[in-house]
Formats: C-alpha cells, sequence, structure tokens
C-alpha cells in the first residue's frame, strides 16, 4: 500500500476506547467484488436456498428476510445521508450474498447490522463521523463509519467487555455482553470470528482482525477465568484458529522468525505494529489463563517475531504506525501503552512453562575399536548458544523510548541558503519527527510570506513563491509535534535575480 495511513480500528488501554478513523466516503469495491454483486446469486434466492437446504430453519428465513423487505421498503422513502448509509449496508447485504457468502453463522450480524440501520436511519438523529451508539437493552458498541452507515465495532465491544470484567462489579453486564457477542460469531478459518461487514480502506467485506480477535481471546479468557462457563472457554479456544490460517481468511503471515499476526486479513503486507502487539497482548493472556499449548504456541510465534520487528519502529525521535509513516499522536500513544503490558507480562516469562520434551534414550555403547590401532570417531562439540534479547527488553525500553518522546521536543533546522527568483521554491528544512511546520519569511520587519503544514521526519520543503528580483530574507520556521513540544529555527536566504 502506498504511504497513505491505514485508519486502524483501535481501542486499546484494556481497553480504553479510541474513535477509529472512517474510511473515505464513497470508496468504490474492488472490480471483482462489483462484478459479483452483479452475477452471483440474490439476497432472496441465498436465503431461499438455505432454507430449502434445511440450513436455515424457517423462523430464521422470515426473520432474516423481513428484515431485508423491510430495509427495501424503507430506502425508498429516504433522502440525502440517509439514504446513502441505508442504501450502502443493503449493498454489502447483496455483495455477500453474490459472493456466496451466505453461510448460517454469519447470517444473524449480517441481517441484525441491516435492521439496526434500518431503524437509526429512519428514526434517530444523524451523527458525526465516528461516533458510537447503542441500542438498549443491547451492549454492543456500534460506530458510524461514513458511506457505510452504522456497524458493529467489534474492537470497541470486546473493550466494553474488558470494562466490565475489570470493575469488578459488572458481572450481570459482562454475562450480557458476551451472551450478544457468542450469538453473532461466524464459522471462520475452522474456528470462530467476529467480522467486520462492511468496506474499509479497500477492503470488502465479510474481514477480521488480528487486533479484535486478540481482545476477543483476552476477554472471553478472563470471563471464564471468573464464571467457568464451558461455552466461554470453547468459544476462545475456537477463536485461536484464525491465528492458525492465512490471509484472506485468517491473519497468521509466517516470517523467518515465526509469524506476523495481520491487522487486516485483507491486507497480509500492512504491518500495524499496535495492532499485533495487542493481538499479542490478547494471546499471553489467554494463554496464561487457560494453559491451552496451543495458544502458548502461537504467543510464542508472534512473540518471536515482535523481538525482531518492535526496534524497527523507532525513529529515534517518535514511532512508526506502519512500514510507511509515522503514528499520530493516539497511535504513539496507543503502542506505548501495549508495549508497556507486553512488557510487563513477558517480565514475567512465558504464559505457562511449557512440558518439557521427553529425554532423549541413552546412546548404545560405541562398537570395539578396529583392530590395527583405529579409534572411535570423536564426538562433534555442541554449537554454542547465542543468547536472544529477552522479550522484555525489547518491549520494556522500546515502551520507555516512546514516553520520552512525548515529552521531547522536535529538532528542526532550516537548510535552503540560496533559491533562485521567481519560482515556486521549495525551502528545506531538517525535522526529526511529525510535526506542524511553520515557515515565516521577513524582508526586513515586513512578512512577505507565510505557509504551513504537517509534514514527517527528513528532510521536507514548504513551498514559497520567490520574488523574481531576489534580494535576502529571514526565514523563520517552527515545529510543534503532535504531543505539542515546539521547536524554531531561522536562518537567513539568499534569493537570485532571476
Amino acid at each position: 500500500m502506498a504511504v497513505s495511513k491505514r485508519a486502524a480500528l483501535l481501542g486499546g488501554a484494556l481497553i480504553v476506547i479510541a474513535v477509529a478513523a472512517a474510511p473515505a466516503e464513497g470508496a468504490r469495491a474492488p472490480r471483482a467484488h462489483r462484478d459479483a454483486a452483479r452475477h452471483g446469486p440474490s439476497v432472496s434466492g441465498a436465503l431461499l436456498a438455505l432454507k430449502s437446504s434445511g440450513a436455515l430453519s424457517a423462523s430464521d428465513y422470515s426473520r432474516d428476510y423481513g428484515a431485508y423487505v423491510s430495509a427495501k421498503r424503507a430506502l425508498a422513502k429516504l433522502r440525502g445521508t440517509r439514504r446513502t448509509e441505508l442504501g450502502a449496508v443493503l449493498d454489502n447485504v447483496r455483495a455477500i450474498a453474490a459472493a456466496r457468502g451466505f453461510i448460517p453463522s454469519r447470517l444473524p450480524a449480517l441481517f441484525m447490522t441491516l435492521e439496526r440501520n434500518r431503524q437509526w436511519w429512519t428514526s434517530e438523529p444523524l451523527i458525526h463521523a465516528g461516533e458510537r451508539v447503542s441500542f438498549p437493552p443491547s451492549k454492543l458498541v456500534w460506530q458510524y463509519y461514513p458511506g457505510q452507515g452504522i456497524e458493529i465495532q467489534w474492537l470497541g465491544t470486546f473493550g466494553a467487555a474488558n470494562g466490565y470484567y475489570l470493575a469488578g462489579n459488572e458481572n450481570s453486564n459482562l454475562r450480557q455482553l458476551l451472551g450478544e457477542v457468542l450469538a453473532l460469531a461466524t464459522e471462520r478459518a475452522g474456528g470462530l470470528a467476529w467480522e467486520y461487514l462492511f468496506k474499509f480502506d479497500g477492503g470488502v467485506p465479510p474481514w477480521t482482525s488480528g487486533l479484535s480477535q486478540g481482545t476477543a481471546l483476552q476477554v472471553l479468557a478472563r470471563a471464564w477465568s471468573r464464571f467457568k462457563e464451558a461455552a466461554l472457554l470453547g468459544a476462545a479456544q475456537r477463536a485461536l484458529a484464525v491465528f492458525t490460517a492465512p490471509p484472506p481468511t485468517g491473519v497468521r503471515v509466517k516470517t523467518p522468525a515465526g509469524a506476523y499476526y495481520a491487522e487486516y486479513t485483507y491486507a497480509p503486507r500492512d504491518k500495524i505494529i499496535n495492532g499485533f502487539i495487542q493481538a499479542l497482548v490478547g494471546l499471553y493472556d489467554y494463554a496464561s489463563i487457560t494453559k491451552d499449548p496451543a495458544g502458548l504456541a502461537l504467543f510464542e510465534a508472534g512473540d518471536a517475531e515482535a523481538r525482531v520487528e518492535v526496534p524497527g519502529y523507532d525513529t529515534g525521535a517518535w514511532s512508526l504506525y506502519d512500514q510507511f509513516s509515522e503514528s499520530n499522536l493516539n497511535y504513539h500513544e496507543l503502542l506505548t501503552e501495549f508495549l508497556q503490558h507486553l512488557c510487563t507480562r513477558t517480565m514475567k516469562g512465558p504464559p505457562f512453562p511449557p512440558t518439557p520434551p521427553a529425554p532423549a534414550p541413552a546412546p548404545e555403547s560405541p562398537p570395539p575399536a578396529a583392530t590395527g590401532g583405529g579409534t572411535s570417531a570423536p564426538v562433534a562439540a555442541a554449537a554454542p548458544t547465542i543468547p536472544a534479547i529477552a522479550g522484555d527488553a525489547i518491549y520494556c525500553t522500546t515502551a520507555q523510548r516512546f514516553t520520552v518522546d512525548l515529552h521531547t521536543p522536535p529538532v528542526v533546522v532550516l537548510l535552503s541558503k540560496k533559491l533562485r527568483g521567481g519560482v515556486r521554491a521549495g525551502v528545506q528544512v531538517s525535522l526529526s519527527k511529525v510535526s506542524t511546520v511553520r515557515l515565516t519569511v521577513h524582508r526586513g520587519a515586513r512578512v512577505v510570506w507565510r505557509n504551513s503544514a504537517i509534514v514527517e521526519r527528513g528532510k521536507p520543503r514548504l513551498l514559497w513563491p520567490t520574488p523574481a528580483k531576489g534580494g535576502t530574507f529571514t526565514a523563520t520556521v517552527t515545529a510543534t509535534d503532535p504531543a505539542g513540544n515546539f521547536a524554531t529555527a531561522s536562518g537567513t536566504i539568499s534569493v537570485s535575480h532571476r
């Protein structure tokens, strides 16, 4: 993916919810997705086929088909934003049907989403991008994505469940919310997943995320430890499957060191580090609580890769969000917090001690040496062991550095000394981290030019249409990083006569 920053479906702080950036309005689905919507089964036909095969009960068929008909009727009466949003949700339902994605386990979440959007856009107020809403008495968290309607925000939902768990006195709300969550799980990758059912930054539904799935593991294991209900443990065990399957079904991306767990099943090459680290926190907690060897193996594979990856996301002045761009303030703080969580866990050691391997059988006695002065073959020396850097050393140190970055001003230097006159010149600066940079050009006491832009680290240029007559000018640049730290630099620029 180019350098555009993919808007992660973030929550955090075990878990304090951060509002996700919405995808661009009007983003078009890939051509294959649009073609499938034109040529595959219709919603009505797909539902009827499931009913005829016995995969869908008559009552469930009536519920889902009724939601579809009601949404179409409501759409015909709507205008403007309301029509756009409900229409987008209907289009997603049709596209999933056409792609033969109507499996029984997916339908409850899919048609609940359609019904909730019919309800919202026909009777509720217009809301802002990223705003979260609910439908009491349900505890599910929904979020508005402009151009895609309101959608179940699974990370927000699992974050709310974590909040109920950590409160200690919200067991009834925790039970209710997890009951709703389990009813909406979809069969995926041979296990269970909680799917996002809308288009997002180039991805088409249904898709899921290592970040949300890891947080699901965490809260399901925690709830099982409190309630000892088999359904919670069983769901958590089945939710591991997404971490064993490669994209686009699962999130496991095999690496030489172990495995990277992708943020999005449709974008395996995007290495969004905060989502990967939180997935590892979820896997650690799951394995620690359940003592499941499968969970331990998945954590260890991801942990091995994270030890390789994490240092590369430290620029020395700020954090990277992915392989391309620096974090905004929210993501920098969130990554710092996730690393702190992983730091405290790995300092304790593995989630639980692995079962030691069975001792190797004693070697047989060597045959007697051959006569004539021969000797036994020498025993090969064991290869030297190179101690690995402890995971906690990497996670803790990086978190500490990112904390310091929050209080360290950027370093900005004016590089341009001479420019040609009468051109749209670029005044070049050296910048240590992403900042809002402001350029002010004076000739004597008079301001002749101002410009500002948010730019990332490196040697960016800020526009200045230089005067054709040339002259000597004083340029001042200021840089304010995302945390509000400020720095300034100034110098003289000589502009030649054109």
